[in-house]
């Protein structure tokens, strides 16, 4: 069962952190969110990738299936004094004209959609010089560190939760786009610590998958409780230094007749 993020759609504006700068600029030297640029985000959500190249001066469509979360986007991009048109629709089937954007986005979403349709659906919407980019902000567990901890906990209240140890990187991800005939596919990661206080980072986890994605309202009260415990006895701080990783694929869309169009 996939988790509902909207039921933690709160939780998920206030305390996820929203992809980085240092990413945007990265992908700006790639050719990618250039200002005038029309963007389509796909499981944009509260609409961190949106966001971030509007900022920048694209013009962004951001899709999802849930309005709890695209409210959420909304309050965000008032605040952020940017304006991103938010449709409800899926990955696989956004009712845009064909060849009409000059990037598709996914940040943190693509193993949530049927792949192959997704990727079928970005090469009919993008123009024949467009690009696909694919990317993850994720927190890294290694042994002994805060976030190995945090997995520990949620798996003891979440046992089926299938997000953890995860490492941040995702070849598959370059198998769907090579099969669906984009090319020029290339990969970067690199890795950072995002700072969060005791109370965000509990927010932060509140808003996961195995955590306000599954749990009912008692049984997150519960875990919330643990991590606080947690945190104040094996991590003391007022800042924490949570480890993340970037990881972004990019890839040009298929010529025109290079793969099957359904």
């Amino acid at each position: 069962m996939k988790p509902d993020f909207g039921a933690a759609a709160d939780d998920y504006r206030r305390y996820r952190a929203g992809f980085p700068d240092s990413l945007f600029e990265r992908l700006g030297a790639l050719g990618i969110g250039r200002p005038g640029q029309e963007i389509v985000d796909l499981g944009t959500g509260t609409g961190s990738l949106a966001r971030g190249f509007a900022r920048r001066g694209c013009r962004v469509i951001g899709i999802d299936p849930d309005s709890r979360l695209l409210a959420q986007a909304r309050a965000l991009d008032a605040e952020a004094g940017v304006g991103v048109d938010y449709r409800i629709g899926r990955a696989e089937s956004t009712a845009l004209a064909a060849e009409s954007v000059d990037v598709v986005t996914a940040g943190q979403c693509w193993h949530w959609f049927d792949r192959a349709a997704a990727a079928r659906e970005a090469t009919r919407i993008l123009r024949a010089d467009g690009r696909i980019l694919i990317a993850h902000f994720d927190w890294i567990p290694l042994p002994g560190n805060l976030v190995e901890a945090t997995e520990k906990l949620i798996l003891a209240h979440s046992p089926s939760w299938a997000g953890a140890r995860g490492m941040g990187v995702y070849p598959l991800w370059l198998r769907d786009l090579g099969e669906a005939g984009f090319r020029d596919i290339e990969t970067f990661s690199y890795d950072l610590d995002v700072p969060y206080t005791p109370e965000a980072w509990r927010g932060r986890v509140r808003a996961s998958g195995g955590v306000g994605g599954t749990l009912s309202e008692e049984r997150v009260a519960a875990f919330d409780r643990e991590l606080e415990s947690l945190l104040r006895e094996r991590f003391p701080g007022e800042i924490l230094g949570v480890h993340h990783r970037v990881f972004a694929v990019v890839a040009g869309a298929p010529g025109r007749g290079d793969s099957p169009r359904t």
